[in-house]
């Protein structure tokens, strides 16, 4: 059955992901091109163009990493290809360097970039607001805050970018990633094939000569754009009073909860703002008019209070603006209804109302993060322990594997970003001359560790590093990367082989080992830790979960714990060393779950009085 993001019929309505309906928006747009790097909270977006690709009539590619995606997604469009390339917020910072000159040389295709933001740090390092890109490239902002604008402002935004030659920032953050809402459809368009690239060295090739010009076209665009976000209908004008509200993003969703929970629709005067960038001056000069208090809502900084405050200043205004300096607001986390709802009575002079609903009587039980059973990751920490202990730094990076911070593992000790673990390494034994082991997987070893690899061979640096292939992108959702022989869809007929990389980069101590061979796992760590210069362990073992649906891998048996552990059945040291999720105590004695296990047999390897037995295929 063919899906309704392809197919559905204009006037339908679809109960769809925020992701989804980005999707379909970008369809309706008549999209040509995709190229991503997932992560959260983007990945369902390149995902499911990916599920749709074989009878989509787009071109869709996984790329290593977010500056390639750009590249190429850049070439696209200055093929003549209506454009969209996907990451999370992070993943702009790898990207920064094509897409701020792409800013300068335009794109003929059209072209949006999705920045994924992810306030609260569900699954980010940082809390990073993206917006800030939008001042810093000159680029057009639209932030939706529901599944109908999500799917609206995508192929606005392609349409806008297409018709004016100029990128465009659609910056979303996880709650509009992650939300559901009904969804009405539109007719998609249907574009002629991409005319080719036009010669136009002045125009795209960005020298000293040309660049000044290109400078100067771009800041003439920002004002044709400002004008366009004077009118634009994602800047709509409700309610009436003498306080006002300007809210950008989710905040917007938060902002209509807290008013309809009060009665207090239609006695604010609100400023609903979709098309953040170039700011509004006019709508925003007769929004104020009138007003005594302005309060600004926005998660993370204060970008839009900041330019209204020095907007307000220039106009003469002498309004009170509240937000976050000062203000009731913080600029870290997401925000919620009641925090909204909170700053909105404050705004109104209002009593905070007393906090109500239902109240757990005892807080529940934290879940710490931890590897998945059967994990081969887990194998590899555990082997390179037992030889080097607390004596060794270990250096982290992104991916199921950072899992591994926690005790028993205490494998990660510290992480900058993606694909830093062999250079940060590099750089901690260099200046003390401890003993490094650098983490990395094999999807974040294609992104940017080869780069790492090949400064620590030539600068001759000192350390171990373990490539952790579980041959897929596991963290983000089983997707291809160049080095998987096996994907959602089937084969990967260009498959890069790490091994042969090594050797070709001139790799002199390494071994490969499946990492659920403990013992050879512990012979080849001991091997290498006794050599000097860059040597390599390459563990590969496929990710369980994966295994089972791509390469239909059955489970034949199962662990269980032998009726004489430990003098009083209470010894507990697999549960010290491995922390493996399927292993609970019973009555004080440990005990592995059936269901849990997934069969790799690493605790047989580790205690003598831990057995197998045959187990159904999950």
């Amino acid at each position: 059955m063919a899906s309704p993001l392809l197919s559905g019929a204009p006037g339908q309505t679809h109960l769809l992901l925020g992701n989804e309906a980005i999707v379909r928006g970008a369809v309706e747009a008549g999209i040509q091109f995709i190229s991503c790097y997932p992560g959260t909270p983007s990945s369902e977006v390149p995902d499911t163009f990916f599920r749709l690709s074989p009878e989509a009539a787009y071109s869709f590619e996984y790329s290593v990493n977010e500056k390639v995606a750009l590249e190429v997604g850049g070439g696209a469009t200055l093929a003549g290809a209506l454009t969209l390339v996907t990451m999370k917020h992070v993943g702009v910072n790898v990207a920064a360097d094509p897409l701020l000159t792409l800013a300068y040389t335009g794109t003929p295709g059209g072209f949006v970039l999705l920045s994924a933001d992810d306030p609260g740090c569900h699954s980010s390092q940082n809390e990073q607001d993206n917006r800030i890109y939008a001042r810093l490239a000159g680029l057009p902002c639209l932030e939706p805050a529901t599944a109908q604008e999500a799917k609206d402002m995508t192929r606005a935004g392609l349409e806008l970018s297409r018709q004016l030659g100029t990128p465009v920032l659609l910056r979303t953050t996880t709650r509009v990633n992650h939300l559901r809402g009904p969804v009405t459809l539109e007719e998609p368009t249907v574009l002629p094939a991409p005319t080719g690239f036009q010669k136009n060295p002045s125009r795209f090739v960005p020298i000293p000569a040309f660049a000044r010009p290109m400078h100067l076209r771009l800041l003439d665009l920002l004002e044709k754009l400002r004008g366009l976000a004077e009118t634009s209908p994602f800047n709509a004008v409700s309610g009436a009073g003498t306080v006002g509200v300007v809210a950008s993003g989710i905040s917007r969703a938060y902002l209509s909860d807290a008013l309809l929970e009060d009665d207090l629709n239609g006695k604010v005067k609100v400023l609903d703002l979709g098309f953040t960038y170039p700011l509004p001056e006019k709508l925003l000069e007769a929004f104020m008019t009138g007003l005594d208090t302005l309060l600004v809502l926005e998660e993370l900084e204060p970008v839009l209070e900041t330019e209204i405050r020095a907007l307000a200043q220039r106009l003469g205004k002498t309004l009170t603006i509240l937000g976050k300096t000062p203000g009731p607001l913080p600029r870290f986390g997401e925000f919620n209804v009641g925090l909204v709802a909170g700053a909105l009575r404050a705004a109104l002079g209002l009593p905070a109302k007393t906090a109500s609903g239902c109240q757990a009587d005892t807080a529940l039980a934290n879940r710490p993060p931890n590897l998945c059973a059967g994990c081969p990751h887990r194998a590899t920490y555990v082997a390179v322990r037992k030889i080097y202990g607390d004596d060794a730094v270990y250096s982290s990076d992104i991916g199921c594997y950072t899992l591994g911070i926690l005790p028993p593992l205490k494998a990660a000790d510290f992480l900058l970003c993606m694909g830093s673990s062999i250079s940060a390494g590099c750089g901690a034994a260099k200046a003390a001359g401890q003993d490094v082991v650098a983490f990395i997987g094999d999807s974040t070893f294609f992104h940017s560790g080869i780069t790492g690899l090949v400064n620590a061979l030539f600068n001759q640096h000192n350390l171990l590093v373990c490539i952790l292939d579980n041959r897929t992108t596991a963290m983000t959702g089983h997707q291809p990367n160049p080095g998987v022989d096996k994907t959602n869809l089937g084969d990967n007929l260009v498959r890069i082989d790490i091994e042969k990389l090594l050797a070709g980069l001139g790799i002199e101590h390494f071994r490969k080992v499946n990492p659920l061979n403990h013992k050879a796992t512990l012979k080849a760590i001991e091997e290498l830790k006794g050599l000097t210069g860059v040597r390599v362990l390459l563990a590969e073992e496929p990710c369980p979960l994966f295994a089972r649906r791509a390469y239909g891998k059955k489970q034949t048996q199962v662990a269980y714990v032998a009726e004489n552990c430990g003098e009083k059945g209470e010894c507990g040291d697999c549960l010290d060393i491995l922390a493996c999720p399927a292993f609970y105590k019973k009555d004080g004695k440990v005990a592995i779950d059936p269901l849990l296990c997934s069969g790799c047999m690493l605790c047989l390897q580790l205690c003598p009085n831990i057995k197998a037995r045959k187990g159904d295929a999950k």
